[in-house]
C-alpha cells in the first residue's frame, strides 16, 4: 500500500514538473471567485431577461418604454353593494363589467342598476357568491360589483395648449389624498373654464370611481395628468409662460389683491393640515390665501379651490 501511495504521489510529481501537462494556472483560478451572480434580469437564458426583452419591445424602449410598463401595472377598482354600484352608474362612471351574484334578491336598486348596463351595453356576468367575495376581496357587495378600468392620465405638458380657448388655467394639487376631494376640484375646474389637474403619481389622490362620482361628470371632460415629480412639472409650466400661485393660509397675497388673474395660471393646492410642500412653495410666483373669518381656521381644499378659481374668473371677464 506503500509503495501505491508512493507511486502515485510520483505520478502526481511527475504532472506537475512536465510541461505538457502543467495546468498552466488554470485550476488554481478555476479555484477563484467570479464576482457576483448576475441578476436573472441580465443572463441571456433566464426567462426574466426575455420577460424584460419582451417588455421593452412592447413598450418601444426607452422613457416611454417604461412609463408604459407603470400604466400597464394599474390595477382596476371594484365598486361593490347597491347603493354604491348604481351611484356610480348614475354618474356615467366608466364600467369594464358588471358582476351579479346567482339567484340574487332583486329589489328597484338592482333592476335600474341592470336597466342602465344594459343600455350603455356594460358586460353583466352572473357569477357565484364566493367568486364574487374574492372579486371584492370580501367586501359586502350584496350580490352586485363593477369592474372600473384604471384612469388614463395625460401627461402634465398635454395641458400646454395654445389652442385651447381662453387663458391657460390649471389647477395642480399637492399633499391632497382624498379622492372626493380631487373630483370636487375637477368639477370646479370644469365650471370655471380650467383646462386641467396635476397630480403627483405618489402620495396623492387619484382617479377613482369615488373622484369620478364627486366630479359629477366633469371627469369626462377635463383631462387629469400625472407628474413624477411635482415640482419639476411646475418649473416645466413656468418656461412654457405660466405663472405658479400657491393657495396657504400664511400667503403673502389675500386673494381680493391677486394681479395675476389675467395671466396664464397654475393654481397649486396644498393640503388642508400641513398646506404647501417646501419646494412646491418655493416654486411659486406667490402664494395666495383667502381671507375668512378668525373663527374658521381652514378651508376645504375643494372649497378653497372653487373660491379661488370663481375670484380668477370674475376678473378674467371683466378685464
Amino acid at each position: 500500500m506503500a509503495g501505491n501511495s508512493q507511486r502515485r504521489g510520483a505520478v502526481r510529481t511527475t504532472k506537475k514538473k512536465g510541461p505538457q501537462v502543467g495546468s498552466g494556472g488554470q485550476r488554481r483560478r478555476g479555484l477563484e471567485g467570479k464576482g457576483p451572480t448576475p441578476k436573472a434580469a441580465d443572463r441571456p437564458n433566464h426567462k426574466a431577461h426575455k420577460a424584460v426583452k419582451a417588455a421593452a419591445r412592447r413598450g418601444g424602449g426607452g422613457q416611454s418604454g417604461r412609463t408604459s410598463t407603470r400604466r400597464n401595472k394599474a390595477s382596476s377598482e371594484m365598486v361593490a353593494g347597491r347603493n354604491a354600484v348604481l351611484e356610480a352608474l348614475r354618474a356615467d362612471v366608466p364600467v369594464t363589467t358588471m358582476y351579479v351574484a346567482g339567484r340574487i334578491d332583486s329589489d328597484d336598486r338592482v333592476r335600474e342598476a341592470l336597466k342602465i348596463a344594459t343600455e350603455r351595453a356594460v358586460p353583466v356576468l352572473e357569477t357565484p357568491r364566493g367568486e364574487l367575495d374574492r372579486l371584492t376581496d370580501g367586501a359586502v357587495h350584496q350580490g352586485l360589483a363593477l369592474q372600473v378600468p384604471p384612469y388614463e392620465y395625460a401627461h402634465p405638458s398635454d395641458l400646454i395648449d395654445p389652442e385651447a380657448p381662453g387663458i391657460p388655467l390649471v389647477v395642480a394639487l399637492d399633499g391632497i389624498t382624498d379622492p372626493r376631494n380631487l373630483g370636487a376640484i375637477v368639477r370646479s375646474v370644469a365650471a370655471f373654464g380650467g383646462h386641467g389637474v396635476v397630480v403627483p403619481s405618489r402620495r396623492s389622490a387619484g382617479m377613482t370611481a369615488s373622484a369620478w362620482k364627486t366630479s359629477a361628470g366633469a371627469a369626462a371632460r377635463i383631462p387629469v395628468a400625472q407628474a413624477t415629480n411635482l415640482t419639476r412639472a411646475l418649473e416645466e409650466y413656468r418656461k412654457a409662460g405660466f405663472f405658479v400661485i400657491g393657495l396657504d393660509m400664511d400667503g403673502d397675497v389675500e386673494l381680493p389683491d391677486l394681479d395675476l388673474a389675467s395671466e396664464p395660471l397654475v393654481v397649486v393646492v396644498g393640503s388642508e393640515g400641513k398646506g404647501l410642500s417646501r419646494l412646491v412653495r418655493e416654486t411659486c410666483d406667490q402664494v395666495v390665501s383667502v381671507p375668512m373669518s378668525s373663527a374658521v381656521e381652514s378651508l376645504n381644499a375643494g372649497i378653497a379651490t372653487g373660491v379661488t378659481l370663481y375670484e380668477i374668473a370674475r376678473r378674467r371677464r371683466r378685464g
